[in-house]
């Protein structure tokens, strides 16, 4: 990459509308510079998104919104993100790709024992309350655990920051089916985390 993230999205304008999704196509016909040009015109979309994953983790003070969204980058920049068919979809990959680069951070500072679980509400402000990485490792095995549309749902909502109706745009569902799905995932991921906590 001839720039880097960091200076980038200092020289990132406002996008047209679509703009994103035509870089997109140009990406997967080959266009070598148009990856970068998203991220450019995301940047800022991409450290929120960061910012409101990291304040969950117990690491925060360790891990950067920038050094978060440099590390999805390169696992977009692999080849993910051209599966992408606009910005919102785009996003929800690069909320995907944080989640990964957040297990695997999860994964390396796991302590040997396992407290018992105090997951954060799964609520409306998902994002209040700061989990341990053992909660995230927990967390993360049983949205695996979902059905896909309602784990992309999770992912979309929950990682990605999205709201109710880029959701139901990226997934091609309408705002009905997203808010039913979200509510059977949360259920079901209630039961899965706070039954284990209390077996």
């Amino acid at each position: 990459m001839a720039v880097t993230l960091r200076t980038m999205h200092l020289d990132a304008i406002d996008s047209p509308k679509g703009e994103v999704t035509r870089l997109l196509h140009a990406a997967r016909d080959g266009d070598a510079t148009a990856m970068d040009r998203i991220i450019q015109l995301v940047y800022d979309d991409l450290c929120a998104i960061a910012a409101r994953q990291l304040r969950r983790e117990p690491f925060q003070r360790t891990t950067q919104p920038a050094s978060l969204v440099h590390e999805a980058y390169m696992k977009l920049a692999n080849g993910a993100a051209l599966h992408a068919g606009d910005r919102a979809h785009f996003l929800a990959l690069a909320g995907r790709a944080m989640r990964q680069v957040l297990v695997e951070h999860a994964r390396r500072r796991s302590a040997a024992k396992r407290r018992p679980m105090e997951l954060a509400s799964l609520g409306d402000d998902v994002w209040a309350t700061p989990v341990s990485p053992e909660e995230i490792l927990t967390l993360n095995d049983a949205i695996d655990q979902l059905e896909p549309r309602q784990r992309q749902v999770v992912e979309c909502r929950f990682f990605g920051g999205l709201e109710e109706r880029e959701i139901a745009a990226t997934l091609g569902v309408d705002e009905r089916t997203v808010r039913r799905d979200w509510v059977k995932a949360r259920a079901w991921l209630y039961q899965a985390l706070y039954g284990a906590a209390s077996a």
